[in-house]
């Protein structure tokens, strides 16, 4: 069967090429799958019937299948389990933000960077989602919203920069404008520091947001909450950064995630502030803990948190507390699970 979702439109050109129908049907197949939201060949009715049989028996729309959807009491969020072929299974977020629709998407089954605050790396990594797999997570929510999507966060289960060439068409194919039109400046790829390709990514001369989950400021503590710190040194993270930074000219974003007792002393505070002040116009994004069953961590007092980000302000550093989206359904940063081989499960 000829997969056609993840298909940019000079390769579903092609494909219709090869097989003797008219060029200008991908162009409507396109509008269909991604702005019409249909996926039934049968209901393609702008399609002659021999055309819709054919798409039929050959050709295959592999929409990952909806398994259950939870929406946070204020609606403003809403996560989903879906499945693919293979009975993974992964979870997506959609945010209505006062700008528009933003959907966090998963770039793999499970994780392998070990992070001790994070849900999704429970199990491990079971494997890369495709582009057409990270795709369909951003049209369900069109389909579920029938709204556009302003902008898309590659920060759901799994490291990014791991699954970079799946990550990076999936990016190419929703900014294409036949496609979804999202601008590449209203993309962020969240990566723990994939040092690599971290520079991979500057030399693709996109305008992509690159967020960094730092999570600590020296390597023996963030060795201890996040073993990828083990693979790279931090100060090689930071260059690799900095390079980000020089060539693409674009924001970068630091994810702190605030845990009572290991990285939320105001000490650490003032060595934040040291390593962002280093990077013009970088934002920091402070984010106290979430819990769930897998995770006993704790975040600071309130007030606690107001003075680490008092004083990491005070060296010129732009610098919020996360407003936390999606913790009442299990949808906010570290909550996100996967399941890969239990289909049967009850997710109630």
């Amino acid at each position: 069967m000829i997969e056609l979702l993840g298909k940019s439109l000079e390769e579903l050109q092609s494909i219709f090429k090869t097989h003797n129908i008219q060029k200008f049907r991908a162009k409507q197949l396109i509008d269909y799958i991604y702005h019409r939201y249909v996926f039934d060949f049968q209901d393609m009715t702008q399609f002659p019937k021999e055309l819709r049989q054919w798409l039929s028996d050959n050709c295959i729309i592999s929409l990952p299948t909806l398994i259950t959807e939870s929406v946070s009491p204020d609606g403003k969020t809403r996560k989903i389990l879906v499945e693919m072929i293979d009975q993974s299974r992964v979870e997506a977020v959609l945010m209505e933000q006062h700008y528009g629709y933003s959907v966090c998407v998963s770039s793999q089954v499970g994780c392998a960077m070990g992070c001790v605050f994070c849900a999704s790396t429970q199990g491990g990594l079971y494997r890369d989602l495709t582009a057409a797999e990270i795709i369909g997570q951003v049209v369900i929510f069109g389909a579920l919203t029938k709204e556009q999507i302003h902008s898309v966060v590659v920060m759901g289960a799994g490291e990014p920069l791991q699954n970079y060439d799946n990550v990076l068409q999936a990016l190419q194919l929703l900014h294409d404008p036949v496609i979804c039109n999202i601008s590449y400046r209203k993309m962020t790829i969240s990566t723990c520091g994939w040092v690599p390709n971290i520079y991979k990514l500057a030399d693709e001369g996109l305008p992509i947001t690159l967020a960094l989950s730092l999570h600590a400021t020296n390597n023996e503590v963030r060795r201890s909450i996040m073993p990828v710190g083990a693979r790279y040194e931090l100060t090689e993270v930071l260059d690799a950064v900095k390079y980000y930074y020089d060539t693409t000219q674009r924001r970068i974003t630091f994810e702190y995630i605030l845990i009572d007792s290991i990285n939320a002393s105001m000490e650490e505070a003032h060595a934040l502030g040291e390593i962002c002040k280093d990077f013009p116009n970088c934002h920091v994004n402070l984010i106290p803990v979430n819990g769930n069953e897998h995770i006993e961590l704790y975040k600071p007092s309130i007030t606690n948190m107001n003075t680490f980000k008092d004083i990491v302000a005070s060296y010129g550093v732009s610098v919020t507390v996360r407003k936390e989206m999606g913790d009442a359904i299990q949808a906010a940063c570290g909550q996100l699970k996967a399941a890969h081989g239990r289909k049967k499960e009850n997710h109630e």
